[in-house]
């Protein structure tokens, strides 16, 4: 059985592809495993949306494609963004690479491998009829006509669903809807299909990802359908853990707030990029509403949804941020008490409007502002954690080693977030919820006793 080696860089939703295309290559008859230098075949889904993560994904490529040279590999496989966005002139920029797969032709990947190293039996270098090159262009992978044999053994009880392909919201700064094309929802009942094999496959915990969640089903239904497929996911699935990322603002209904609120199943959790507040710099973005509109809706979430996590993102040094805009954003993340929050700096990304801007910010005043901010945010999410100290909290089990656990509440998301320590004599099982005291802060996280 030719052996097959698949790693994922960027996103959740960049995730959620790679474990399609293993699915796929399973179903094929590929053997796909951990490690490299044992692999026919090599797989690199890249990232492709700032220049941090193409470079990322190059150095990656570069990396892995000595195995052509010192292990088993005989095909080396470029899928994702990177591919997608620079397909006009990477074949010249990685001669290594055997073929490049844009973001449209996922599905395709066993037949790519067929033509470069065989059938999945087969261990010389077959005939197969497709050609190495996918060149996108396909149906988008969220949008897939069959249920893949999804599986990450990683984290098997944690699964992440894409709800929607694409973006229609075109901000300035954003290369996506140019590498992932419209916004195309996913239908309902396939989602539900889904989340139900996924808790019977293990997962415990379902994660709804899209390049902007509150958008889905404007395309197929005409109206904003994310509560009413919150409701049959929880009524459906099974899951103990329902967590929503990618939330945007401008998109957050009043039916959707009753939902996070109402529905037991449903984390109080929200992941809700913002970027700025400033009302100009917003304008300048492309992005809907204002300061006011955010305050409003921040007060809306925190009083309608009980104990409610607010995570978001923010961009510092977008073209024109006077130091003034900077202090409002500072100030309003001062006042605002974000309960998790990432920033990162603005990215000038060749064929976005953002990028022929005039007044761009340099690097050292990018680093200065996001120094500045993310220091402020360590202070708030220290003090935010001491609220938790003398209450007991369902836990979920991440991890167990010699009796040390690490687990997370409902307000945290895996790997971004805090986490939570505590000690058990007990096997434990990943995914298991158990109720933690928790008896200190540590830093960004908690320290609990078992109950």
């Amino acid at each position: 059985m030719a052996k097959v080696y698949l790693v994922s860089l960027g996103c959740d939703k960049n995730r959620v592809d790679g474990e399609v295309m293993v699915g796929s290559l399973r179903l094929a008859g590929y053997d796909v495993v951990n490690d490299p230098q044992t692999a026919a075949a090599i797989i690199i889904n890249t990232c492709g949306f700032i220049r941090d993560a193409v470079q990322e994904s190059l150095d990656l490529v570069f990396e892995l494609a000595e195995y052509k040279k010192s292990g088993n590999c005989r095909a080396l496989v470029i899928v994702g963004c990177m591919a997608e966005r620079y397909k006009s002139e990477i074949k010249e920029t990685i001669p290594e690479a055997d073929a490049f797969v844009g973001v449209g032709d996922y599905e395709n990947i066993p037949n790519i491998l067929t033509s470069l190293i065989g059938s999945a039996e087969t261990k010389e270098r077959g005939q197969g009829e497709s050609s190495p090159c996918g060149g996108g262009g396909g149906e988008p992978p969220a949008v897939f006509s069959r249920l893949s044999a999804r599986k990450d053994s990683d984290i098997p009880h944690i699964a992440y669903v894409k709800i929607s392909e694409g973006c229609d919201n075109h901000c300035a700064y954003c290369t996506i809807p140019k590498i992932r094309g419209a916004y195309k929802s996913r239908p309902m009942e396939q989602i539900v299909d889904e989340c139900r094999l996924l808790v019977e496959a293990g997962a415990k915990e379902l994660v709804l990802v899209a390049q902007d969640t509150a958008r889905y089903g404007t395309d197929i239904y005409g109206a904003k359908k994310l509560p009413e497929l919150l409701r049959e996911i929880a009524a459906k699935s099974g899951a103990d853990w329902i967590r929503l990322m990618y939330v945007y603002p401008e998109h957050i209904t009043a039916a959707l707030i009753d939902a996070l609120a109402e529905i037991p199943q449903v984390c109080k959790y929200i992941d809700m990029p913002i970027q700025h507040c400033e009302d100009e710099i917003l304008t300048r973005m492309g992005r809907k509403g204002g300061k006011r509109e955010l305050e409003q809706l921040i007060r809306v979430l925190r009083d309608r949804v009980h104990g409610i996590a607010i995570r978001t993102t923010l961009m510092v040094g977008f073209p024109g941020e006077t130091q003034e805009n900077f202090d409002g954003l500072y100030n309003f993340a001062q006042e605002m008490k974000f309960d998790r929050m990432g920033a990162f700096p603005y990215s000038q990304e060749e064929g976005t409007p953002a990028a022929e801007m005039p007044n761009q910010i340099d690097e050292e005043t990018k680093q200065e502002r996001l120094s500045a901010i993310m220091e402020l945010q360590q202070e708030i999410h220290f003090k935010n954690q001491r609220k938790y100290v003398n209450q007991t909290l369902p836990v979920m089990l991440d991890s167990q080693q010699d009796g040390v656990c690490t687990g997370r509440t409902q307000y945290d998301t895996y790997e971004s977030d805090a986490v939570v320590q505590f000690h058990s004599a007990k096997k434990l099982s990943r995914g298991q919820i158990i109720p933690i005291k928790i008896t200190a802060t540590d830093g960004y996280d908690l320290k609990g006793e078992e109950q």
